[in-house]
């Protein structure tokens, strides 16, 4: 009876614990749910705000399509170092981007606003309020298991700081051309000499085969001139081919020399025998026993081939056109005091804008119709225009002005704060280190609408 009723209240707390295991599956299954509805609750809330905002945000991709504004699929002004970026925050402060937050999304732009330019000049200005900024951090912890949103819709947006840094390029493409005189031994056969037509000026030679591609770093190519090639006697061995050996006619006058010189054998020092340590002598093998040997170089001859025409006694002269391609640059970087303080990784991944592209023979500087900041900035990048070789012609400039717009937004509540960057016109969000409502058991979305 004992083990009847053991087995008996084994049973029934088996059910009492299957009966809790199955409420807390409701109550988790009720969370969700809830969740849910709040979500797409807030959503529905923010819709109707977004519709007017997105519509705007639009726009601006069809902006970028034209020639005055682009999108740089890496950070704008390629080659700027974060360093770059520090020091110019330093000693410079541009206006801001971005008006002081608004708690609706009505357009109070600032006199120094920047945004895209459009066709007509005029800069499109962006606004950030308050909806949109936590819309865009609601979307990123969306993506994050373990990530609640409840600091992303309550918490008090304290501060929205401009990053920004503008960069400003102005590229000159520049071709050099240099006469080089060019001499080899002339081997025999016909040369185009001047007798077939005057030779022409450097610059008068056709090199539009040769042109390569605007703004290249550095291309260069040797063209000889035509009609310019020339034959003379060599100088080195007055058109004989040969000069006299410097090896056994180094004491003689010059022009002339002596054959049959011999030299003293050095195995057995003019001797002619090879002495050995038993006192016995043997006849020398590299003299056979003369004790001196023919000159190595001449073979007593006296006279060697000319080096300087191989022996033809000839030389063909001629002009050689050496042209160079090469771009110069200059770049001046501007950041707003915030920038300095930026981790290096939200420039990395920063996506720029290109504000204004132009190409020019001489550029001048670009005109913003809204913006005395963008309009300064050219003018002080144009004057930073690299000087030009005397030999160099310039072809064209190039004069670009970008931004990589960096925003940070500060976050608080309750003595507590947490701050996140708004990264280029994609507005990828990036947060480093701290979120509030970040846990680590797998349940915290539903824990934080209970």
């Amino acid at each position: 009876k004992s083990l009847i009723s053991g087995i008996g209240k084994h049973k029934e707390s088996r059910g009492r614990e299957r009966e809790r295991e199955a409420e807390r599956f409701r109550n988790l299954w009720i969370s969700l749910c809830f969740q849910e509805f709040v979500f797409l609750f807030d959503n529905s809330l923010l819709g109707s705000e977004k519709t007017k905002e997105s519509e705007r945000w639009d726009s601006y991709q069809y902006l970028q399509r034209n020639s005055s504004s682009a999108r740089n699929a890496s950070f704008a002004g390629a080659g700027v170092t974060v360093e770059e970026v520090r020091s110019a925050s330093a000693v410079s402060d541009p206006p801001a981007l971005y008006p002081p937050v608004l708690t609706t999304p009505v357009s109070l732009p600032t006199p120094q606003a920047i945004g895209y330019p459009s066709a007509s000049g005029e800069l499109q200005r962006q606004i950030l309020d308050e909806v949109e900024i936590r819309e865009l951090l609601i979307d990123h912890i969306g993506h994050r298991c373990c990530w609640g949103s409840r600091p992303a819709r309550t918490w008090k947006i304290r501060a929205v700081e401009d990053c920004n840094v503008y960069v400003g390029t102005l590229d000159t493409f520049i071709e050099e051309r240099e006469a080089l005189t060019q001499t080899v031994p002339f081997t025999g056969g016909s040369f185009n000499a001047k007798k077939h037509g005057s030779a022409p000026e450097l610059w008068q030679l056709d090199l539009r085969s040769q042109f390569p591609t605007l703004f290249v770093p550095y291309k260069e190519t040797q063209v000889p001139v035509p009609h310019s090639e020339t034959v003379d006697k060599c100088t080195g061995c007055t058109g004989r081919g040969e000069v006299v050996c410097p090896t056994c006619n180094a004491d003689g006058e010059p022009g002339f020399y002596k054959e049959n010189q011999m030299m003293k054998c050095s195995s057995c020092y003019g001797r002619g025998l090879i002495a050995h340590k038993d006192g016995s002598d043997t006849i020398c093998g590299d003299c056979n026993g003369k004790g001196k040997l023919p000159c190595p170089n001449c073979q007593s001859r006296g006279l060697i081939k000319c080096q300087t025409c191989v022996g033809t006694g000839s030389l063909l002269t001629s002009s050689l056109a050496v042209v160079r391609w090469k771009t110069l640059s200059k770049r001046k970087v501007s950041a707003t005091s915030g920038a300095g303080s930026v981790p290096e990784e939200v420039f990395h991944r920063a996506e720029g804008v290109q504000l204004c592209n132009t190409q020019a023979y001489q550029c001048t500087p670009a005109y913003f119709a809204d913006s005395y900041f963008l309009n300064k900035f050219s003018s002080e990048v144009i004057s930073l225009r690299a000087e030009v070789p005397q030999t160099a012609n310039v072809v064209c400039e190039r004069h670009t002005i970008s931004v990589v717009p960096v925003t940070r937004v500060t976050m608080e509540d309750r003595g507590k704060a947490f701050n996140f960057y708004i990264i280029g016109y994609g507005k990828e969000i990036y947060m480093k280190d701290y979120y509030p409502a970040r846990f680590c058991w797998g349940l915290c979305p539903c824990l934080e609408w209970l």
